[in-house]
């Protein structure tokens, strides 16, 4: 990994950093942010100081340029990053920031669509500060450095930046969820392709959960027609691959913090405060997202549940200042502020206040403390992308006291599982879980918190970049090795050679895309004489064992290839008729399915002007070569979608084809009618052609017996890739020669 030219490119929205101006002196000052805290705790190991150079750090300064001059005079170090600020016209910015990214995605991203504000200039400033970004980083970037760029305010920009630098290292992280494609698809359509396309110009696209992972890949397929396969997507020129990391925090930080003399102290005036009193503690930054509202309620309903609890217990509840300048956020901090106030005056007695309310800003010591005091935490976000907050606390119960709640729809909850998990709108669900949590045994808490604690341990903030940071590479080596796949001269030469050398030999060839062009409709795809001769050429020699295997149904195969020496295979596998042979199958297949999925595709076909069904004796096929291609792409993505529901644990295969969806019996593919073929003649030589979807079972189960090429671009499990069908013919030719 260790490159001495190599630069690490950050790139997120804000910089990490402030400039400060104390008595004429220009200073830089560090925040205390999870990025940024967890990239310095990385590169602070000496095992990963190698890896780069030098780390960059782009983001919108939010300081004037006149003083960040200034600061450049007076010095030449930024400490452990070179700090980049890129300088956005106020108005552009605010209605970029402000507004698409936090009046319109936000809101959206987290389940909130009635939020969502559509407003084209805002998407408009929103393509000028990306485009912004984009110019900057182009600026100081060289081929062989790796930029790594964060969250949804910079959707469009790795495209942006792989459209000038086609070879360079992109990795992207989302920090919020990603919405199922129901939510997604809520934006407008010229948005929503920007964004994918935007994403996909990334090498790796992280997310901190699988269900986002999921929710991305389903939007790209029907967005975009992208398909993919364990994660990695299939686009004309390379792969991409969408993972899941879930972001860490810095245990042993978290965990020693009640050694620091601070924090002990703040730990002893807070117990000094409530004498025998339990402590339940949130902290949230300001945001309808959080739930601030119904946690509120649910503590409520525990003391109407529960009255023996007044008195006996406190419920501190930090919020933290956040977006004041949107509307939303100061209607939410009022209606905060009311239900605080209702519930104190409700309950409160001489001598104690159930609600301790807090709006402002906490230190790190303090925060710790009330971690290391809190009997219970509770969590509960409406919606939240990970919270790093439910984590910290785990972190800090280093004496493994103390019961987390925490919300089932934030990402958190998919690695800290002994939480007591509750549905945040449900406020009886929320204060039964309190009553659960105060009342657990110290035993039980020491048992949930040492498996959490472990798992922490164990993907900590330095395994997250470094799992990253890997991965990025992995896919790139990934890319390089696709990219030598074309057949040149010299392999071409190699595979003529070993033909004509090979006492016995297997020929297995597709035939629409690969032996002819596709045609408005297939049965226009009629081999001419020129290919006809060819193909008896290569049948006739002794030597050589001709496959034609195909998606075509039997009877078009026979009428075409009568008179010539090959095998035919039909309807991708389902039947095979050898030289001289009649038609088989390997046993009799259930055609019931087809009463089933029939009508779904007679209905898209009404939707869909132009698009038709072929039925043949074992595949329905869906074409829609022949209609409108907006029209067509948008309605094969719904078919699709609808047909992976319909066939679910079923027998059941859907093909997403070149203009064609087939469904058909799961098991029946060319890869087990090539395998049979093949280990039956079990020859010197065999060579294996195809261009689609369909193709690719042929190479795979084939992968260590034959060459196998795909025919046109996109990434194949073929070993070789060759330019278009007419290469093909012109290979051909050269083996019957």
């Amino acid at each position: 990994m260790e490159n001495s030219d190599r630069s690490l490119i950050l790139v997120s929205n804000r910089l990490p950093f402030q400039l400060q101006e104390q008595d004429n002196e220009v200073l830089l000052k560090q925040s205390d942010g999870g990025l940024v805290t967890a990239l310095k705790s990385y590169f602070d190991a000496a095992s990963n100081r190698s890896a780069f150079q030098q780390i960059k750090w782009f983001g919108a300064a939010d300081f004037p340029e006149k003083r960040w001059k200034k600061f450049k005079k007076q010095s030449t170090s930024t400490g452990e990053f070179a700090v980049e600020p890129v300088f956005i016209e106020p108005k552009t910015y605010n209605k970029y920031y402000n507004g698409f990214c936090n009046a319109t995605l936000w809101p959206l991203f987290h389940y909130f669509p009635s939020y969502v504000v559509y407003d084209q200039e805002f998407f408009a400033k929103y393509e000028e500060v990306n485009n912004q970004f984009a110019e900057e980083v182009l600026k100081t970037v060289k081929p062989g450095d790796t930029i790594w760029i964060h969250d949804y305010q910079l959707f469009l920009l790795p495209q942006l930046i792989r459209d000038k630098m086609p070879d360079v290292s992109i990795g992207f992280f989302l920090h919020i969820p990603f919405p199922s494609y129901e939510i997604f698809r809520l934006l407008h359509r010229p948005w929503k392709e920007k964004i994918i396309r935007g994403l996909l110009g990334a090498d790796l696209i992280g997310f901190h959960t699988h269900e986002y992972v999921q929710h991305f890949l389903k939007s790209v397929r029907m967005v975009l027609g992208y398909d993919h396969s364990y994660r990695t997507i299939s686009l004309e020129d390379r792969v991409v691959k969408a993972d899941m990391f879930p972001l860490g925090i810095d245990y042993k930080k978290f965990n020693t913090a009640s050694q620091q003399p601070e924090v002990l102290a703040q730990m002893e005036a807070i117990t000094k405060n409530f004498p025998d009193k339990k402590i339940i503690f949130s902290v949230d930054r300001l945001d309808y997202t959080k739930g601030v509202t119904h946690r509120l309620s649910g503590f409520e309903q525990l003391l109407k549940d529960h009255p023996e609890w007044i008195e006996k217990v406190v419920f501190i509840m930090v919020v933290v200042p956040s977006r004041q300048i949107i509307s939303r956020y100061n209607e939410r901090r009022i209606l905060i502020e009311e239900n605080v106030g209702r519930i104190n005056g409700k309950y409160s007695t001489l001598s104690w206040q159930p609600v301790i309310y807090r709006y402002n800003q906490l230190g790190f010591e303090e925060l710790c403390a009330l971690y290391h005091v809190a009997d219970v935490a509770l969590i509960t976000p409406l919606r939240d992308g990970m919270n790093l907050v439910a984590k910290e606390y785990v972190a800090c119960c280093s004496e493994q006291q103390g019961v987390l709640i925490l919300s089932e729809l934030a990402g958190a909850a998919n690695e800290l599982g002994e939480a007591l998990l509750v549905n945040p709108l449900d406020t009886i669900e929320m204060s039964q879980a309190i009553q659960q949590a105060l009342m657990m045994p110290p035993e039980e808490q020491r048992r949930k918190m040492q498996l959490m604690q472990k798992r922490l341990i164990d993907y900590d903030v330095n395994s997250w970049v470094n799992d990253f940071i890997y991965q990025l590479s992995e896919i790139k080596q990934q890319q390089k090795q696709e990219q030598r796949k074309y057949v040149t001269p010299s392999i071409r030469r190699e595979i003529i050679q070993s033909f004509h050398e090979a006492h016995t030999r297997n020929l297995l060839l597709d035939y629409d895309g690969t032996l002819v062009a596709y045609a408005r409709h297939p049965r226009e795809a009629v081999p001419d004489k020129d290919l006809l001769k060819l193909l008896a050429t290569l049948g006739t020699d002794p030597k050589t064992n001709l496959t034609i295997i195909s998606g075509r149904d039997s009877h078009v195969l026979e009428n075409w290839f009568k008179d010539i020496p090959v095998n035919l295979v039909a309807e991708h596998g389902a039947v095979i008729k050898r030289i001289d042979h009649t038609w088989s199958q390997e046993k009799e297949i259930d055609q019931s399915w087809k009463s089933v999925i029939r009508p779904t595709l007679d209905m898209f076909t009404k939707r869909c002007p132009g698009s038709f069904v072929e039925e043949k004796i074992h595949t329905l096929a869906w074409h829609y070569r022949n209609v409108e291609t907006e029209l067509g792409f948008t309605r094969s993505r719904e078919l699709l979608d609808t047909l992976f529901h319909l066939v679910r644990n079923g027998q059941l295969q859907v093909i997403d084809g070149n203009k064609v969806i087939e469904v058909r019996l799961a098991g029946v593919d060319k890869g087990v009618a090539a395998r049979k073929l093949v280990e039956e003649s079990n020859p010197d030589f065999v060579l294996a052609i195809g261009d689609d979807k369909t193709d690719e079972d042929m190479f795979r189960i084939l992968a260590d017996r034959a060459i196998t090429i795909k025919v046109g671009p996109g990434h194949s499990v073929a070993q070789y890739s060759i330019a278009s069908q007419r290469d093909v013919i012109r290979l051909l030719h050269e083996l019957a020669s």
